[in-house]
């Protein structure tokens, strides 16, 4: 099993900049990446960045430009999040996968104009 905790989520005008970090714990043997994604109000869940563990990168259209992913050595991912827009308030889930996907419990951003 694989356990992972999201923290950093806030409340920050719009302009301002956030950080997010999710640790990983459990069996991590061949995990193959890990990333976050988010849901909107009345949105569907989407893509906000994923990194393999062979460091190849990935972004969500909207947030290009705007948001980095990176992971420290151990076990854990950092989202810093900048440039935010109102339309970037969601539920940011941090996600872990092999041949299987784990999610975290999620932690609420919210961006006011």
């Amino acid at each position: 099993q694989v356990q992972l905790v999201e923290s950093g989520g806030g409340s920050v005008q719009a302009g301002g900049s956030l950080r997010l970090s999710c640790t990983v714990s459990g069996n991590l043997f061949s995990l193959n990446g890990m990333g976050w994604y988010r849901q909107g109000p009345e949105k569907q869940r989407e893509l906000v960045a994923t990194i393999t563990t062979g460091g190849t990168i990935t972004y969500g259209g909207s947030v290009k430009g705007r948001f980095t992913i990176s992971r420290d050595n151990a076990n854990t991912v950092f989202l810093h999040m900048s440039r935010l827009r109102p339309e970037d308030t969601a539920v940011y889930v941090c996600n872990a996968w092999r041949q299987i996907a784990y999610w975290g419990q999620g932690t609420q951003v919210t961006v006011s104009s």
